[in-house]
């Protein structure tokens, strides 16, 4: 006799039957429960269906247009859908503006130091940097579901870029190509993400899971700190190599002759500045504005000290120029034609999903801190949107970066207005103030861009992943690894390959359990987990995490076929 269990059911350990979607309905009879199927669909139906389930998650997309009575609804709902700002512009109050006032004010004292610093670390002119916290935040905050991610470059993506971009063209001996090739990985980085959320393929930026991306974050951040030594120490010449065993040459080989005593007291006193005002805002969450302040204080007060000192002519490196003026169009420095269009699309698609893929996660860290829900197909095209217009406006690839954001939410911001409040910020310095960078010593950008990485090498998470996964964690390490000693692409490469040999190990060998009787009820649980439940002779019940198909068939098969007794699968 079979028994058919209605959806919501539970199995013998308590968990969803499966199955029992399949099952409609059902009616009593004399000899007990009887099953009724759905009816059967035809092929391009179950296609369909499968398609549906696959980029849908079984949501019907239209179907809050549909609903609507009139052309005009289903219009706003579009435009509100495309534009959330339409949305919660509406509710807009004065309240608001008061802390995203505040909070983008706070962002800008930190993000323009950050800024200049992490375009040196591109390979770029400093005012790249600037463009790049100006336009692009404007364009997220029409398009963007996320009130507390704040837009810029950022560390990874930056030394990705320039790592990637310098085995093209030299940036000192051809600037103009090398910059067209920045442009157009930007172009092709933005289009790679719009794409993605467009088509609903969001999944697939999970590859590559938290543990890799813990490990690769952990590593970049160490190569970007090492990469700083060169305006840290006043090293002239410099290696062009990211992994750990070229650095330190380099360093060495310097030693007797290329360091500048004078630039290391600077970048040694600021930087201990830095970590000292860090620690501060992180204990006293009140004193936060002390961490983010401190960036372009400490910029303010260098340059001072090298302009009255005139320690540039000591052997001080200094930024020297910055352009003044708002970007520059470059859809014509574009590679749309030519051998380097497929380099820049190599290159633009890698890095964009590494600042996808950052900006998601942040986004959904802050989101659920906040009790809102974030969009992440959403979130992709606006993403994507905001890279291909920076890329016809002379700026590279820009995302939500983790320390800004973090700064943005505990100065209270309550909208992403403060991005707009950011930009205007930015500028009025591109406007005006950028002569004043004249002197700002090098060594003070790279005291800021050690200080903001280190909160990229998460212990406590690597410690927790240890602790739950081995087989993560050795994700994690090959990831932090691959990057400390060879380039950040091959860490990329270990990370998502790692990551991908997990999930297929997953399938092809699930987990299995013993299961068992607790007394007194009719509940089965695993024998490992509860001394109290008792067996059935002769009858081995093993449960199966997971569902059985061809990948994974024979392996259960084996199972069944190594136990002795009559055996009851459940899964």
């Amino acid at each position: 006799m079979l028994r058919a269990v209605s959806d919501g059911g539970e199995n013998l350990n308590g968990s969803d039957v499966g199955g029992s979607r399949a099952l409609s309905h059902y009616s009593m009879d004399s000899t007990g429960y009887s099953v009724s199927f759905l009816p059967k669909k035809s092929l391009l139906e179950e296609f369909s269906s499968a398609l549906k389930d696959m980029f849908f998650a079984g949501d019907d997309p239209l179907r809050q247009y549909k609903e609507q009575p009139s052309w005009s609804k289903r219009v706003w709902l579009s435009l509100q859908h495309v534009f959330p700002v339409l949305e919660w512009g509406r509710h807009y109050t004065l309240s608001k503006f008061k802390g995203d006032f505040i909070a983008g004010l706070t962002i800008a004292s930190l993000c323009i130091p950050q800024d200049i610093g992490y375009s040196k670390l591109a390979n770029l002119p400093p005012e790249i940097g600037l463009y790049s916290s100006f336009v692009p935040p404007l364009i997220y905050t029409l398009m963007g579901s996320s009130r507390d991610l704040a837009i810029g470059p950022v560390a990874v993506v930056s030394l990705l870029l320039g790592s990637q971009l310098q085995n093209e063209f030299d940036p000192k001996t051809h600037p103009l190509e090398y910059r067209r090739l920045a442009f157009t990985a930007t172009f092709f980085a933005g289009i790679t993400q719009a794409a993605l959320g467009f088509f609903r393929l969001g999944f697939i930026i999970e590859f590559l899971s938290h543990a890799a991306i813990v490990g690769f974050m952990a590593g970049a951040a160490i190569t970007i700190a090492l990469q700083q030594l060169k305006g840290f120490l006043g090293v002239r010449k410099f290696t062009t190599n990211t992994d750990i065993v070229s650095v330190m040459k380099s360093i060495f080989k310097s030693a007797h002759h290329g360091w500048n005593w004078q630039t290391i007291l600077i970048g040694a006193s600021f930087l201990g500045f830095l970590l000292v005002t860090k620690y501060i805002g992180k204990k006293k969450k009140k004193l936060f504005w002390m961490s983010a302040t401190s960036p372009l204080i400490s910029v303010i007060i260098s340059t001072f000290f090298v302009y009255i000192t005139r320690a540039d002519k000591h052997g001080v490196a200094v930024v020297k120029n910055i352009e003044k003026g708002i970007n520059p169009p470059s859809a014509s420095l574009i590679y749309f034609s030519g051998p380097f269009l497929l380099k820049g699309f190599k290159i633009g698609v890698v890095a964009g999903l590494i600042a996808l893929t950052e900006a998601i996660a942040i986004g959904r860290t802050f989101a659920a801190m906040k009790d809102y829900q974030l969009d992440g197909n959403k979130e992709m095209v606006a993403l994507g949107t905001m890279n291909v217009v920076a890329s016809l406006t002379s700026c590279y690839i820009t995302t939500g970066g983790f320390g800004r954001s973090a700064v943005n939410c505990a100065a209270g911001c309550k909208t992403a207005a403060s991005n707009i409040v950011m930009s205007i910020v930015v500028l009025l310095t591109l406007l005006f103030i950028t002569p004043l960078f004249k002197y700002t010593p090098n060594a003070i950008l790279s005291s800021i861009i050690i200080s903001a990485v280190l909160g990229l090498i998460d212990y406590k998470a690597s410690y927790l992943i240890w602790k739950v996964d081995k087989l993560d964690f050795l994700a994690c390490l090959g990831a932090f690894l691959g990057v400390v000693f060879s380039s950040v692409e091959y860490g990329l490469l270990i990370a998502v390959s790692i990551s991908i040999a997990k999930i297929l190990i997953q399938a092809t060998r699930p987990k299995t359990a013993l299961l068992g009787n607790l007394p007194r009820t009719a509940i089965y649980k695993k024998i490992e987990q509860y001394q109290e439940v008792t067996t059935v002779p002769g009858v081995v019940i093993v449960q199966v995490d997971s569902a059985i198909y061809f990948t994974n068939s024979n392996y259960v098969k084996e199972r069944k076929e190594v136990l002795s007794s009559l055996v009851v699968i459940v899964f």
